[in-house]
């Protein structure tokens, strides 16, 4: 780790701070010198006997350290004194690809310091965890930054302090910088890589990578016609694909696909960027069924690489949707190396009407389907990415007229895209 921080002391006054408090970003920054500016939003907000921490978690290891960073939540959770708040914070050189790097905000209101600060130092002492304190000026008003050095027998402040200052908000939110193969995966190479190096940890990972296409066999191109239906639970998907399957003779696909069904829970319980691998390797394989099914049928697939990419832009960036990467960005291109469908349905409902059929189902849900159910932001978000993913993009159709209607009109879209 100690390579990793001197890495980041290089360049650290360059760095902004970001804060995540009621699902939107605060931004700060740190500079040598006081010019006379007020304190941070984020700092405003506190009191004058409270103290404040932040932690980065910083192993060169990405496996590791998205590991690792859901771990330190739950002992943070678990260890620290119920006085003390928690929200996820990052790190990061503004406009600089890969330059994230993510931790927590803790913001300690007990009577003493004695408790939290021994967690912090012990952590800093056997973990890959960078630690910052942050002090109240005698003025009342301005607030320091004290970057924790490690001491042989306890964590010590360094000399040094920075003044924390207010950040304008960045051109672009910190975690679409971050994005590329780690949030979403534009490659079996780079999903495949991410799942190998998990291979001691996570023995089902193994048993993944055994079901894996080659490259070749992701992208054939099959003899007929593939539509894809795309949309958020209970807008009506699993209706219209077998509808379309009975119509059209057709063969049906689910994606992920059901033979990677035996290790979803497991995968689902780990960090994004190992849970993000293991779903777009679920891509790659329903390609290679597509194109062994295509030889014979046309293929109607429900949800593909549009679902995989959406849900993941939509967690990974908070705040309202104009926080999302801009359109026509790298991020919502279609992977060069993963066969394309002939037509992409994306089907829309007002959210209204689809909490009315989730109820009617009864049925369980996903974590993100039930962040949908309660997050606005995070649904509009979804929708939104859905609609800016290009190559192909979604052609919308509204789900709310009755089944049969929903799937003629789809079959006219069918009829004038694909020609059946």
């Amino acid at each position: 780790m100690a390579g990793r921080i001197k890495s980041l002391l290089h360049r650290w006054s360059s760095r902004v701070f970001s804060v995540e408090l009621d699902g939107a970003p605060f931004y700060f920054a740190i500079q040598e010198r006081h010019r006379g500016e007020e304190a941070p939003r984020v700092f405003r907000k506190l009191q004058s006997h409270d103290r404040c921490y932040t932690l980065l978690v910083c192993s060169r290891d990405r496996i590791k350290t998205a590991r690792f960073y859901g771990e330190l939540k739950d002992k943070l959770l678990r260890e620290l004194p119920p006085e003390c708040g928690l929200s996820p914070m990052s790190s990061f050189l503004p406009n600089v690809r890969d330059s994230l790097i993510k931790g927590y905000f803790l913001k300690d209101t007990s009577e003493g310091s004695s408790t939290v600060e021994r967690l912090l130092s012990d952590l800093t002492q056997h973990e890959p965890v960078s630690v910052c304190s942050y002090c109240k000026n005698d003025d009342g008003q301005q607030w320091t930054q004290h970057l924790w050095s490690h001491g042989e027998s306890q964590v010590m402040e360094t000399a040094k302090k920075y003044y924390v200052v207010p950040s304008e908000t960045p051109e672009y939110h910190p975690s679409t910088l971050n994005m590329i193969n780690s949030d979403v995966f534009y490659s079996l190479d780079e999903a495949c890589e991410v799942l190998k190096k998990c291979g001691d940890i996570i023995p089902e990972a193994m048993s993944v990578l055994e079901l894996l296409p080659s490259r070749a066999e992701a992208r054939n191109k099959p003899d007929f016609p593939v539509i894809v239906i795309e949309g958020l639970d209970a807008t009506g998907k699993t209706t219209l694909t077998e509808s379309l399957r009975e119509t059209l003779g057709a063969s049906l696909l689910r994606s992920p696909p059901q033979c990677l069904s035996p290790w979803r829970a497991r995968f689902d319980q780990e960090p994004p960027l190992i849970r993000r691998a293991f779903y777009a390797l679920g891509n790659y394989i329903t390609a290679e069924q597509i194109g062994q099914e295509g030889k014979k049928t046309p293929v109607i697939v429900d949800r593909f690489w549009h679902s995989t990419a959406a849900y993941a832009i939509a967690t990974a960036v908070s705040g309202p949707v104009c926080n999302l990467p801009g359109e026509g960005s790298e991020v919502y291109c279609w992977p060069s190396d993963l066969l394309q469908p002939s037509l992409v349905v994306l089907l829309t409902l007002d959210p209204e009407e689809r909490k009315r059929r989730l109820r009617n189902r009864g049925q369980g849900k996903t974590n993100e389907e039930q962040e949908l159910d309660h997050n606005q932001l995070f649904r509009l978000r979804v929708e939104e990415a859905y609609r800016r993913i290009s190559g192909p993009a979604c052609v919308s159709v509204d789900a709310s007229p009755s089944a049969d209607e929903v799937l003629q009109q789809v079959l006219l879209l069918i009829r004038g895209k694909c020609h059946l």
